[in-house]
């Protein structure tokens, strides 16, 4: 049996396990969630995915996505 599991890692530290895999620069909420422009407002909590680590090991997967938070003048192109 294979087991495949997905974490987000916040800016802190902190990891969170996941449904699924997330895209390389996508927007997501704090509970791993994809955003899709247009945002209705730049005020809300929004990570993006910065970097993606697999780790396998023997019979399982691990993936990690690594998110750094964007300030409200950076979400302002999404809205």
């Amino acid at each position: 049996m294979y087991i495949t599991e997905y974490f987000i890692v916040f800016p802190e530290g902190d990891v969170q396990e996941i449904q699924g895999r997330l895209p390389f620069n996508a927007l997501v909420d704090m509970n791993g969630n994809v955003l899709y422009p247009p945002l209705p407002t730049n005020k809300m909590i929004a990570f993006k995915v910065a970097a993606i680590k697999t780790d396998e090991k023997k019979g399982s997967s691990e993936t990690y996505h690594f998110l750094d938070l964007l300030s409200a003048e950076e979400l302002l192109e999404y809205v």
